[in-house]
């Protein structure tokens, strides 16, 4: 089991999705993603995307100033 980080302060949708979509191919089974945000649609298109591959979406830390940091189980 490994935990990533991803910075994705800054970037707008559907950037990070991408980003996470690429990412996903060197996850393993029991990995976890952790990503941190700042787009307003972030959580939700996370939650989204997690749902329609069939990722558990861990949980989610808001950090103030419109960042939230998002857990994703592989």
């Amino acid at each position: 089991m490994a935990l990533e980080i991803m910075d994705m302060v800054g970037m707008k949708c559907p950037q990070p999705v991408l980003k996470i979509a690429v990412k996903a191919t060197e996850m393993n089974p029991e990995d976890i993603l952790e990503v941190v945000g700042d787009c307003p649609t972030f959580e939700r298109d996370v939650r989204v995307w997690c749902q329609r591959l069939n990722k558990t979406f861990l949980s989610i830390q808001d950090e103030g100033c419109g960042k939230k940091r998002i857990q994703i189980l592989f």
